[in-house]
């Protein structure tokens, strides 16, 4: 047996376990899934539902499923097939006495700390009412070209588990977890039952099963389960089709792919982190020694700055580091060049302002 004991959960199904094979929604999977989450609100532990399925629904509303869609197509579908599945979660949870709320997010609401902070407030609020938060990434508005997409939901659903304080993200699918080999084509696979470390082996097994409906695979699921892990959060693949496996994961019954948390961050640092760089600062090695040894970054250690961005927002920091800059991108190119004009004029005081604070810096591997 597990000892998970979550206090929150999230928990995300893809879009294979909730739509049949046409396309449309399984109803009676949604109500089974609603029972288990009832379940659990009745031994006190809340529950964030991460739902996939609007393309795919929206799809088969309109009878384009199987066509391949362009980036406008997938957004009409998703604007059809989000009400539909709004409509069966309601119906769903409804038949427990319990009500569900809408939540629609692109990554920008993680990467402004004010959104950021707005929605925790709304979640918040969502459970005090005894409400269910149905979470879903806003298609209709979320494309390829500004970088907000999650990849089915695999990303969204462990930003969720990591802002949201969760304990546990259980990401439910069409495969029992991860496997050391592909089952498709090798019976001899075997599964791995915990992952402690997602090494450059983890990475390289985790195949990218995908089907006309769906966009994640593997790959992203191993993605969000390296920002759970290091958001101190469980979280377990399993296959969305076991009997009761909602209840029987928290309870702590070995089912599926459990990856366990090793690096605790504040819910500073984990917004931080995890938020979306508006741009990049480039960095010498003095600066960067600096940084990793605790300390702010000054303008005279910045090689070069990409992007723009404003004052407040999250950049990158050459590849080790993210960081809340208190300057715009103007502002740090015209430091910079001031620090280097005094420089070579054999005048410069050595007391610069410092472009990011280190308690704003995050470093990552």
């Amino acid at each position: 047996m597990r000892r998970l004991a979550p206090r929150r959960v999230v928990v995300k199904i893809g879009t294979n376990t909730i739509c049949r094979e046409d396309g449309t929604v399984d109803q009676g999977y949604l109500e089974d899934v609603a029972r288990q989450i009832w379940e659990l609100q009745e031994r006190g532990i809340q529950s964030i539902v991460v739902t996939s399925g609007a393309i795919g629904t929206g799809s088969a509303e309109l009878g384009l499923d199987g066509k391949n869609k362009d980036i406008a197509m997938k957004q009409a579908c998703a604007a059809v097939g989000q009400a539909i599945l709004m409509m069966a979660w309601r119906d769903a949870f409804r038949a427990f006495g319990m009500s569900v709320g809408q939540v629609l997010l692109t990554y920008g609401a993680f990467s402004n700390r004010a959104r950021y902070l707005d929605l925790r407030k709304a979640i918040d609020e969502l459970f005090r009412l005894g409400v269910v938060p149905v979470v879903n990434e806003n298609d209709v508005i979320s494309t390829d070209e500004i970088e907000e997409v999650f990849g089915d939901n695999d990303k969204l659903s462990a930003l969720v588990a990591s802002k949201m304080d969760a304990d546990l993200l259980i990401l439910l699918t069409d495969v029992n977890g991860l496997y050391d080999r592909n089952p498709e084509t090798d019976p001899d696979a075997r599964l791995i039952p915990t992952v402690d470390e997602i090494t450059k082996d983890i990475e390289r097994i985790a195949g990218s099963r995908k089907n006309e409906r769906s966009t994640g695979g593997m790959r992203t699921k191993i993605s969000a389960a390296r920002v759970a892990m290091e958001s101190g959060c469980n979280m377990v693949i399993a296959n969305g089709h076991e009997p009761n496996v909602i209840v029987r994961i928290v309870n702590g019954e070995e089912l599926g792919t459990l990856f366990t948390p090793h690096v605790r961050y504040s819910n500073r640092e984990r917004w931080i982190l995890f938020a979306c760089p508006r741009g990049k600062i480039n960095i010498d090695e003095g600066a960067e020694r600096a940084i990793r040894d605790g300390k702010s970054l000054l303008p005279c250690g910045i090689i070069s700055v990409e992007g723009k961005f404003k004052k407040g927002e999250v950049v990158r920091i050459n590849g080790i580091a993210k960081g809340v800059v208190d300057y715009s991108s103007a502002e740090i190119a015209e430091m910079v060049e001031t620090c280097r004009r005094e420089k070579a004029e054999g005048r410069h005081n050595g007391h610069d302002k410092a472009v990011v604070e280190n308690e704003n810096i995050v470093l990552h591997d």
